[in-house]
Formats: C-alpha cells, sequence, structure tokens
C-alpha cells in the first residue's frame, strides 16, 4: 500500500538523473547498468562517469552504451582518475534531473525503488533527500542479507521513523551502505555538495543532510549492495581502516558546529570513540582508555533519548 500516494502519469513524472562513478568493476558494471534499464521508472536519463579504471571497466561500458544508447539519454565520460567525491560532483553538475539518483559500479539498482523515493520527495518537499535499505549480495548476485540496515550493520531501523532519530542513527550508528539515496539536485546548493579528498566522503555529506532535518527514510530496499574482495579487503586491512577511522573521525570534529545541543555532544562524543577504534587497531591500551572514557562521560552528558520504538510509524511504500 502507497502511504504517500502521489497521482502521476507517465508524462508529469520528473526527471531522474541516475548517477554512476565506475571504478575498476569490470565484473560487475554490466549488471549495475542492466539494472537502470529494467527499473520501470520512465523518465530518467543516466550519467556516467569511468574514473581512471586500469581494468577492462571503461570497454565494458563502451560495448553496454553502443547496445543500449536509443533506450534512454546516456552521457558517458572516461578521463583520468580523481577519486569519488570529484566524480560524483562532476555527475552532479552533468545532470538534468530534478531528482539525482546516486549509484554505484559494483552493486545495482532493484526495481520499483525509484517510484518510491520520487513519490516520498514528492510528498515531503521540506526533505532534501531521502534513503531507502539495500540486500546484500555475493559477487555472483546470491542475497546474503535481506536488510543491509539491519543484519550487515545492526542498525535499529525504527530510529530512522524521526527526525531526532535520523539524527542520533546517522551521527551514532552509521548504517548507509551501498547507493540507496535519491537526492534532490537543489538540495546540494544547501549542503556543499561531497567535500573532495575525502575517502569517507558519504558520511561526511549525509551528516550535513542531518544537520539541517533534511534526510528522510523509507523502508524499501531500493538497491542490492554487492560484497566481494575489493571492498571486503579494505575493512581487513589494519592501515587502509586505521586511515578511514582518523577520516572519520576528523569529519566528526569538523562538522560539530552544524547541530545543536544535545547532538553537538553526541558527535563529540562519536569522535572519541572512533579514537578509540583507532587506538585499538594500533594496539595503544592508554588512549583507547581515554578515548572510551571521554566517550562515556560525553554520552551520559548528551542527555538523548531514543525516539520511541514502536512498530507503527515507519513510512510504508
Amino acid at each position: 500500500m502507497m502511504a504517500d500516494d502521489v497521482s502521476l502519469n507517465t508524462a508529469a513524472m520528473p526527471l531522474v538523473s541516475v548517477l554512476i562513478p565506475a571504478f575498476n568493476h569490470e565484473r560487475f558494471v554490466q549488471r549495475c547498468l542492466d539494472s537502470v534499464l529494467e527499473d520501470p521508472y520512465p523518465s530518467k536519463e543516466l550519467i556516467i562517469i569511468d574514473d581512471g579504471s586500469t581494468d577492462k571497466t571503461a570497454e565494458r561500458i563502451d560495448d553496454w552504451v553502443a547496445k543500449h544508447c536509443m533506450a534512454l539519454p546516456i552521457e558517458y565520460v572516461r578521463r583520468e582518475n580523481k577519486g569519488v567525491a570529484a566524480t560524483l560532483n562532476e555527475l552532479a553538475a552533468r545532470a538534468n534531473g530534478e531528482f539525482l539518483r546516486l549509484g554505484a559500479s559494483d552493486d545495482y539498482l532493484l526495481p520499483g525503488g525509484l517510484d518510491a523515493q520520487v513519490r516520498y520527495l514528492l510528498s515531503h518537499p521540506c526533505k532534501g533527500a531521502v534513503i531507502g535499505d539495500s540486500v546484500v549480495v555475493d559477487p555472483y548476485g546470491n542475497k546474503i542479507y535481506a536488510s543491509g540496515m539491519c543484519d550487515l550493520h545492526g542498525a535499529n531501523k525504527r530510529l530512522y521513523r524521526s527526525d531526532e532519530g535520523i539524527r542520533r542513527a546517522v551521527i551514532s550508528q552509521w548504517a548507509i551502505g551501498g547507493p540507496v539515496a535519491l537526492i534532490r539536485s537543489n538540495a546540494l546548493e544547501t549542503v556543499n555538495r561531497w567535500t573532495e579528498g575525502l575517502r569517507i566522503d558519504d558520511w561526511d555529506f549525509f551528516l550535513r543532510l542531518a544537520a539541517r532535518d533534511a534526510l528522510g527514510f523509507i523502508d524499501v530496499s531500493v538497491c542490492a549492495y554487492r560484497l566481494h574482495e575489493a571492498n571486503l579487503s579494505k575493512t581487513r586491512n589494519v592501515a587502509t581502516r586505521v586511515m578511514h577511522l582518523a577520516e572519520s573521525r576528523q569529519v566528526a570534529i569538523r562538522l560539530e558546529s552544524l547541530f545543536e545541543e544535545p547532538y553537538k555532544t553526541l558527535l563529540r562524543a562519536q569522535s572519541h570513540y572512533i579514537g578509540a577504534k583507532v587506538s585499538y587497531c594500533e594496539r595503544r591500551l592508554w588512549p583507547l582508555l581515554f578515548h572510551m572514557m571521554v566517550y562515556l562521560l560525553l554520552l551520559v552528558a548528551s542527555k538523548v533519548r531514543f525516539p520511541s520504538v514502536s512498530h507503527h510509524g515507519l513510512e510504508e511504500v
């Protein structure tokens, strides 16, 4: 049942720009692009940037575009590597749509996700973006988890039923994995797009949206998030993990000023929790104990109460 049913005829449906930053995913990129065609939402364009792939990703895209160029408007750019954040900013600058659907060249969209997210944003004009859930699949497309948020990241989705809960969840229970966001193009003017040079660009971006109560949620699986050796190795490699955690801590410290209390203190607490993780990875006992002590004190000081966790009130589509 559609909770926020907006009557739209096909001709009136707003244009969605599907943005695909591609890098070294020759095994997966065709499935990603096929999924854009498979989604029945009728008013869409596809913009792809190959960000300096060193494998056969670009050739796979070339072949796919040649085959499907008459099916929908497609823009494809191949250039040297600039990183994910710079690529997302360039993709957004090239887009013509009222809404921007973020993709990833190793993941793929699920049919119906575009329609569900467009309807949510049309029904909630104060929201700049909406996220959904994902299913988690292996390299061959076999389902591993039904919910990326709950089963992979251990999130409490009921937090996402209110602005207060979303702020708390994005700060302290980050569970947005895979390309699950639909963004109003004009929202990027408010949150200043993606911060180039960051590897943790997604948390930085969604924190800025949450600080303005501009982020919504629908409990619908809108994409398949693929786990494979390349993304798992980033988590297993200690040096890479420490680098990502240290960057995340700097993001938390830098964005504290965007939040009012008690969320400012909660974000400060989270920065110390991340600091404790860094110390643990580096096997440094005293910094670990210090960060955990400060984290617990700040967590108490924030005096944040969880939103009601009744089973009712989630957005349904």
